[in-house]
């Protein structure tokens, strides 16, 4: 992974902030567990409310932790006045998300001064394995704040 460096000291705290006020993650039991630049990484524990009818992990719970993910990551390159949205992204499901635990993480590939690309992978765990479930590549905007 390339090595980006912030314009923003205090991104961290930012992205904490913005997370934060994200409601839809303290429903779904998110939380962030690493924020680098350039990387942010969400933990999502297994909830059955949280399943489809087979009962893995719904699709677009997995959707959603792999977007924050990457949507985060590009923040960390943003400067501090800035807001981020997704423009779009593709996601491809690998196998079915069935674990204990699931790890979203949100990689810049490309940033730019208004987009950045972002590639994001989400991992099942189960005891001391885990398996790729899906694999996300979008694009992210900055916005004035």
């Amino acid at each position: 992974m390339p090595n980006f460096e912030s314009p923003d000291p205090d991104f961290e705290s930012r992205i904490r902030a913005s997370f934060g006020r994200q409601t839809v993650m303290p429903t779904i039991g998110a939380r962030l567990s690493a924020i680098r630049p350039g990387e942010v990484r969400i933990e999502l524990p297994f909830s059955p409310t949280l399943t489809q009818q087979h009962g893995y992990l719904h699709a677009g719970i997995v959707g959603i932790i792999a977007d924050s993910a990457c949507g985060y990551a590009a923040y960390t390159l943003m400067p501090a006045d800035s807001e981020v949205l997704t423009v779009e992204y593709k996601i491809n499901f690998l196998s079915p998300a069935s674990g204990q635990t699931f790890t979203a993480i949100g990689r810049v590939v490309k940033p730019g001064r208004t987009v950045t690309v972002c590639s994001g992978e989400v991992w099942a765990h189960r005891d001391d394995e885990r398996k790729l479930v899906a694999v996300l590549q979008a694009t992210m905007i900055g916005t004035p704040h």
